[in-house]
């Protein structure tokens, strides 16, 4: 009888080794030595079984135990499989690995599980004055639905179905390797186990049809833009009873002519005259509802002063309250003056003792080099 190697030189760990490093000894090994990587290679088939015994053994606290007690005589005599247990055991303790290695499962029943449809992606743009009230959208999507004539079946009448003769219906394929079973999906009916016989003349076989769907999306008030909203359920339908995708809407907010925004302020600009910046008074700015505001500037206010309107900004989206509107003020010198606003503008320039017909600056040449 040969020798039996120990357990834990066979996967190269020490015997305080967890039960996590055990098993990546384990997949390592496995999947160097596995026969489907090493075909007519009696010598890799030989050491997979050793390193597959050893790791039935240690991943089992209760084996363990009596292992490192006794070592290999705690299992002489036991009879049948590695020490005792059968391959179907076996086959339980590794199915996981084997899946992660090979993307197949063992010969445990799983069920068939539906596949979940893709997601789809809409942009819908909006503008400003609506990501300040909301909007109710209504957006037109096309859309693919099971087929009505096939119901999903993708054949004639939805009954010119047969049992698939590859894997006689069950879906999988299974493999016998020695004391192992693996089994995989079967690729005549991609694990349905039916195959259609005639398919369906609406669809073509493909069980599915498409349609333009109006959806109803409801905007809230101070939506950003790149904004998504979600409609679970909205997306492609899944296949084999598994669930439909979802539906994202992407916000695109349109640049506005007026209006700059940050979060939920808003930003524009506003034009007075030399005179009103100097002397003071009012003037009227336009919100964004459209309301006009009147707004009063201090005598002597410099180009580039910024107004602040509390509270006639944008909603804030999470229930924050409404930002504020920030009015800029451009200050306009005139291009084009009459007589008397000229002979007016050199009496307050020779007031101000300011030369405006001689090499010093005067102050509407002033005036109008800030600006330039």
């Amino acid at each position: 009888m040969a020798t039996k190697h120990d357990y834990y030189d066979l996967l190269g760990v020490p015997r305080s080794a967890s039960a996590e490093e055990l098993k990546k000894a384990y997949r390592k090994l496995a999947l160097k030595y596995h026969p489907d990587r090493n075909p007519d290679d009696k010598t890799a088939e030989a050491r997979f079984k050793e390193i597959s015994e050893a790791y039935a053994v240690l991943s089992d606290s209760e084996k363990r135990g009596a292992y490192d007690r006794y070592g290999h005589d705690a299992f002489s005599g036991a009879g049948g499989g590695f020490g005792g247990f059968e391959a179907g055991n076996f086959a339980d303790i590794f199915g996981d690995i084997f899946e992660d290695f090979f993307g197949a499962s063992t010969g445990r029943s799983r069920g068939r599980r539906g596949t979940a449809g893709t997601d789809l992606k809409y942009t819908l743009k909006v503008s400003l004055e609506e990501v300040l009230t909301g909007k109710d959208a209504k957006i037109k999507i096309p859309l693919w639905e099971n087929c009505v004539s096939c119901r999903g079946t993708g054949a004639k009448d939805g009954v010119a179905i047969e049992t698939c003769q590859t894997c006689k219906g069950a879906g999988q394929l299974r493999f016998q390797q020695g004391f192992f079973a693996v089994s995989r999906t079967c690729h005549a009916c991609r694990g349905q186990g039916k195959v259609i016989k005639d398919v369906c003349p609406t669809c073509r076989g493909e069980r599915r049809t498409q349609r333009e769907q109006t959806l109803s999306v409801w905007i809230p008030a101070g939506v950003e833009d790149g904004t998504n909203l979600r409609l679970a359920g909205k997306g492609g339908p899944g296949d084999g009873g598994g669930p439909s995708g979802d539906l994202y809407v992407e916000i695109a907010v349109a640049p506005h002519s007026v209006f700059a925004r940050e979060g939920s302020d808003l930003f524009c600009e506003t034009s007075i005259s030399v005179a009103k910046a100097a002397l003071g008074g009012k003037f009227e700015v336009s919100t964004l509802e459209g309301k006009s505001m009147t707004c009063k500037i201090t005598p002597g206010t410099q180009p580039g002063k910024v107004l602040t309107l509390r509270g006639h900004g944008l909603p804030d989206m999470h229930g924050g309250g409404r930002g504020d509107l920030s009015v800029r003020l451009n200050v306009v010198v005139p291009t084009k003056l009459s007589a008397r606003q000229k002979e007016l503008l050199q009496e307050y320039a020779a007031l101000e003792g300011d030369n405006v017909d001689g090499e010093q600056s005067g102050i509407f040449d002033k005036v109008k080099n800030l600006f330039e």
